[in-house]
This record gives structure tokens, sequence and C-alpha cells, in this order.
């Protein structure tokens, strides 16, 4: 099972601080809810932990039987789902779904794409193109193209924007069976998805109750 260590890590952009010495570990399955106000740096310590930005400081080390990750290796292990995930709006879903596991080299056949698209209420539009969809399919198609890789990290942020009531039952399954096959994160403002994670990571101010473990930054 793949282990993720975070050391002292800070991130400034420009002269603005976004946060600074945050430590943590998870292991096996666990799950973290990120928590905090608008500027706090969820969505920015997301975007660290992918590797897609550099921190200003600190370490961040995935690593699996006692072996450390590459990057490379890192990203073909997860899924990500975040409003900066761009779809493309002229090719149907099943198109873009393909697509991205061609780009990702995944093995993956367009009977794969119509499985993920089921799980996710989508089947009888797959042929549809995206600039059809409503903002909630988008996000479930979002949801669709992380678990593309059967991803042992999956990190989320705002997930339930734009979903309905069957939208957010589709997501707590999801966090179910991710809570079973690998590391889950997510960044959230939302009370309800605080639930998702046996640790809680708080930025900045604000307070969330019932949770087994809290750190605050």
């Amino acid at each position: 099972m793949i282990q993720l260590q975070v050391i002292e890590l800070s991130k400034t952009f420009q002269r603005r601080k976004v946060f600074e010495n945050i430590s943590f570990s998870l292991r096996d399955c666990d799950s973290l809810v990120i928590t905090g106000p608008n500027g706090s740096g969820k969505t920015t310590l997301l975007r660290l932990l992918c590797g897609f930005i550099r921190p200003t400081s600190g370490q961040i080390i995935y690593s699996e039987q006692g072996h450390n990750l590459s990057w490379r290796q890192v990203r073909q292990r997860l899924g990500w789902v975040a409003a900066e995930l761009v779809l493309y709006e002229e090719l149907t879903a099943i198109e873009n779904l393909n697509f991205f596991a061609k780009v990702r080299g995944l093995s993956h056949t367009t009977a794969d794409s119509k499985r993920l698209l089921s799980m996710m209420a989508l089947e009888r539009c797959g042929n549809d193109p995206v600039a059809s969809y409503s903002a909630g399919m988008k996000q479930r198609l979002k949801f669709a193209f992380a678990l593309l890789p059967e991803p042992e990290i999956l990190l989320l942020d705002e997930p339930s924007s734009n979903l309905d009531e069957e939208g957010r039952r589709l997501l707590d399954s999801i966090i179910e069976q991710q809570k079973q096959r690998g590391l889950l994160l997510v960044a959230t403002n939302d009370p309800r998805e605080v639930h998702y994670g046996e640790t809680l990571l708080q930025l900045g101010a604000g307070d969330v109750s019932n949770n087994e473990q809290r750190f605050t930054f």
C-alpha cells in the first residue's frame, strides 16, 4: 500500500504566505479532510500533493514497501477531481474518457468507459457532447475521469459542487470504495463532507468537531 508523508510543508506566492510548516502522514486506507476559510490554501495543498506545483519548502514523500515513488509513478496511481479539471466539450463523454485513458497510457477500452459512465448514472448520454451536459453532469464525468486508473490515491477538491441528491449518493459510494482501496484526501468547506475523513486538517481559522484527530495550521 502507498504511504504519504508531508514534512514541514510551506507555500508562498510572491510575498503572500499561503501556509507554513504543515506535517502529517497517511498510510494504508487512511482518509483526510482539509478544511478552512477561502484563501487558506486548501486547493493549493492538493495541487502540491498532485505534484502540479512545487512547495516553497518542505517535503512530500510517497512510498511503497519502504521505497520512495517518483512523481511519474505517483501520477499513474492518482485520481483528481477539481474545478480546474478541463473536459473537451466538443467531444462526447466516451471520447473524453478514451482520450484521457490513452494520454495516461492506461489499458482501457470503450467498454471500460461505458462501465464508468454507468457507475456515475451517465450511461444514457455517453454519446452526447459534453457541451450539452449540465454542471452536475460534468461533475459526475470528472469522477469517471478520476476513477480511470482505479486510483490508489484519490484527491477531491469541493467534490459535491453542483451535485444533486442522487449525485451526492454516488459520491458517498465512491468515498466508501476508496477507503477500502487506498488513500483519500478531500478539501471542502461543506460541513456535510467533514465525515469523509478519519482525520481533519484545518487550515486557518474555524472549528470542526467529531473527528478522531485534528491538525490546525
